[in-house]
Parts: structure tokens; C-alpha cells; sequence
């Protein structure tokens, strides 16, 4: 059960506009949108950072999608991580390679580069300080663009969880 309840669309006349621009944006109201348009500002923002982290970004969507599921498992998010499936699916991630990614590190599945992301995922979301030797691969397939969308899509995506979970906001 939800900590916090979403809002009730109808009750609320005074945020249609900004519910148009969630609907427009996500093409429906989920649960996590509904609970954060119980402060208005947050909603606005969050949907403008997580809409340019996931649809402006130059990141290719592969490794996008592998954080966002791999984030999504460390953080024991599973609304989170069954949001992603299609949109990992439609990036190119395999069901198989989901399977794996509570193994990543022990499966054939993931090429070098995704290896790469996923070990810097993991560091980043556990340690939070990442060494120079879990950095230093990712200069050879990123640019500096693509450094600071990774960065931001491994940032975001703990935030996305870690609210989900605190909250308990599910399907």
C-alpha cells in the first residue's frame, strides 16, 4: 500500500495544466506521477530533469535502459524495473540479458562496453566513489557529452528508485 496517496485528477482543476504536460509527455498519469503531483513544483521539475535523462539524451538507448534495470535491482525497485522492460526491449536489451543483470558480471551476455556501464552503475550506486579503474574504460567509448548523460541517467535512476521504494509506490 502507497505511503502517500496519488492524487485524484478531478479533485485537483488548478494542476490540468501540468497533468496535460505529464500526459504528454508519458501518455497517462502512472503511479509515480500521480503520487508526486502532491507537490506540484517536484512534479514539474522531475518531469522535466527524467524527460530530458530519457528522451533527450545523445546515450545510446542500450546502455540507457541497462542502467535503468540494473539501478532498478539494486535498489529493489521492481515497479521501476517493470516500467522498463519495453523500453528496454525496444532498445535493443534482450530478455536474456534482463535475466542476467543480477549476474552481469558472471554472464557472456553483455559485451565489453556494456560491462563497462554496468560495473560503473553498480559503484555508483553502491559506493557512490568510483576509482579510476571502473572510470577510466568508459573515456574510450564515451564522449564528454555522453560522460555527463550516463552519469545523470545512473544519478537520476537512483533517485527514481529510491523514492518509488521509500514510498512504496507500486502498480
Amino acid at each position: 500500500m502507497a505511503r502517500v496517496n496519488p492524487i485524484d485528477e478531478a479533485a485537483h482543476p488548478e494542476l490540468a495544466s501540468l497533468i496535460a504536460d505529464v500526459k504528454g509527455q508519458r501518455g497517462r498519469v502512472s503511479a509515480l506521477y500521480g503520487t508526486l503531483l502532491n507537490s506540484p513544483p517536484i512534479a514539474a521539475g522531475w518531469l522535466h530533469f527524467l524527460t530530458a535523462v530519457r528522451r533527450e539524451s545523445s546515450l545510446p538507448g542500450q546502455y540507457r535502459e541497462l542502467v535503468i534495470l540494473r539501478v532498478a535491482l539494486l535498489n529493489h525497485a521492481p515497479y521501476e524495473f517493470n516500467a522498463h522492460r519495453g523500453p528496454a526491449l525496444e532498445a535493443g536489451v534482450s530478455d536474456a540479458q534482463m535475466t542476467a543483470l543480477t549476474h552481469w558480471a558472471d554472464s557472456p551476455l553483455f559485451s565489453a562496453e556494456e560491462r563497462a556501464v554496468l560495473a560503473y552503475t553498480d559503484v555508483m550506486t553502491k559506493e557512490v566513489v568510483v576509482p579510476e579503474s571502473i572510470y577510466e574504460p568508459l573515456k574510450a567509448i564515451f564522449s564528454a557529452r555522453e560522460l555527463v548523460e550516463l552519469t545523470a541517467t545512473v544519478a537520476a535512476y537512483n533517485l527514481v528508485s529510491r523514492f518509488l521504494v521509500a514510498l512504496d509506490v507500486g502498480h
